[in-house]
């Protein structure tokens, strides 16, 4: 794993056909895979609500993987919002 030079935090929300299609699994094998600290959880409107933390390259690898997603997924929009750091420590997949 690289050391966090720039470490940033994106909350992003992705609309779509995004449930049901193992968004979330894809989403946080891909974020331990890089490194990258945070939460996936699906919300009540049918998007998917992600916060990634990390070194800005990989988090920005994370939202870019967002825009597609995983085989089954059809992603229409990502929003993407800054947010200060917290010093996650883990990526989990997120309930409620």
């Amino acid at each position: 794993m690289i050391a966090p030079t720039n470490v940033v935090r994106r909350r992003v929300r992705v609309i779509g056909r995004v449930q049901g299609v193992g968004y979330r699994e894809s989403c946080r094998a891909e974020a331990i895979r890089l490194g990258v600290t945070g939460s996936v959880r699906n919300l009540g409107d049918g998007s998917v609500e992600a916060v990634f933390e990390g070194d800005e390259r990989l988090v920005d690898l994370m939202v870019s993987w967002c825009r597609r997603g995983p085989r089954l997924a059809h992603v229409r929009t990502v929003e993407v919002g800054a947010e200060e750091p917290t010093g996650a420590s883990d990526f989990r997949i997120a309930f409620g």
